[in-house]
């Protein structure tokens, strides 16, 4: 199977084309589509496009080592696959299936609470993976408390809560065809969310000793009180685009949470890397570990777990091709030095990466 989906697939875009082959309208645009006018989901890719690389030339680069650590776990890459709800729309294991691939090529995946099936069975497909959980906080402490105390049975090496879903937001492809009362009958409990604040925080790190990780932070100011509290993950995202419109793009944001983070805690970041340049940027910024969540999903949706790890190994190429051409042999030989503001000169989108994507007529 591994090797007809190597052959079948050469490149990322005919991954994203296969997937959208594989879905029904609903679910094609719950999974690419953003909150109200898109405008955060754009300049995700804006950011990353706005960066561009400065190479050096006559050096070594015979041998080029991508591997990474994250946690204390060896990587082939540094990316892992990030907390994505309701993954068994896009395939009938869901997240089993996506531990699975993680397992199989060597990858951190965040499990969300929010996914099936549960973090037991996922685990139970995960073998040595660096595995994370990730919690929407759909309950009071013991509920909290149960799913830490489950997630550290169960072998995570992180608990990873969600910050930035206080309301849920107006995703207008979801509700201009009703599609959004399907979510929202499986977002029960949110006044818990809405109430979350810095003394929960407070609570879980003085309770529990499993490492945690803030996702959603978005400020130099809000990186800091994560430090005071101790948090031992900081995780710059916007959710993709799917929570606040009009926010700043990802790679815009991490300067100014790596000033003041960096050493202290773990970066990482998501929203819209689709490309190994993408990876390599953040590296080179002074993120910890880049995720991406759309790009498994088409491959989840278009091959199973064979096609997360065609994605993920499509990746690695890409990624060793370009710290060959920027004369580096080693993730950690890359700094800011290798990289240079620029005038972007695509139209930013979800598939803005693709240029040479060809989807059938409609809204993409």
């Amino acid at each position: 199977m591994t090797e007809l989906v190597e052959s079948r697939f050469e490149t990322l875009h005919e991954i994203v084309k296969a997937a959208r082959t594989q879905l029904n309208q609903n679910i094609w645009d719950y999974l690419v589509g953003a909150t109200e006018t898109e405008t955060t989901l754009r300049r995700n890719r804006l950011a990353l496009d706005s960066i561009a690389f400065r190479p050096r030339v006559l050096r070594d680069v015979s041998s080029i080592d991508c591997t990474h650590r994250f946690l204390g776990k060896p990587l082939r890459i540094p990316v892992a696959l990030a907390p994505v709800g309701s993954l068994e729309s896009f395939e009938a294991g869901g997240g089993a299936t996506v531990a699975a691939a993680a397992a199989e090529f060597g990858s951190p995946f965040f499990l969300s609470s929010v996914t099936h099936p549960g973090l037991e069975a996922a685990a139970a497909q995960a073998g040595e993976a660096c595995k994370i959980f990730q919690l929407y906080v759909r309950g009071d402490d013991a509920f909290v408390d149960d799913y830490a105390r489950r997630a550290v049975d169960a072998g995570y090496d992180a608990f990873c809560i969600t910050v930035d879903t206080a309301l849920y937001s107006r995703r207008e492809r979801d509700l201009s065809k009703r599609f959004v009362k399907y979510w929202r009958q499986r977002a029960t409990g949110h006044d818990y969310q809405a109430a979350l604040s810095w003394k929960d925080v407070e609570r879980f790190k003085a309770k529990h000793k499993i490492p945690l990780i803030l996702k959603g932070i978005a400020t130099e100011e809000d990186a800091r009180i994560a430090l005071e509290h101790g948090v031992d993950g900081i995780y710059v995202s916007n959710h993709g685009g799917r929570q606040l419109d009009h926010g700043r793009g990802a790679m815009e944001v991490l300067p100014e949470v790596l000033a003041v983070a960096r050493g202290k805690a773990l970066i990482l970041v998501d929203g819209g890397f689709s490309r190994g340049t993408d990876i390599v940027k953040a590296i080179a910024m002074g993120a910890d570990l880049v995720a991406i969540g759309r790009l498994y999903c088409y491959g989840l949706a278009a091959a199973g777990a064979p096609g997360i790890v065609r994605v993920l190994e499509l990746l690695e190429s890409e990624i060793r091709t370009c710290l060959g051409l920027l004369g580096v042999d080693r993730l950690s030989a890359l700094d800011k030095s290798y990289l240079a503001p620029a005038a972007p000169v695509s139209t930013p989108g979800v598939h803005g990466a693709f240029p040479l994507l060809d989807l059938e007529s409609g809204i993409y």
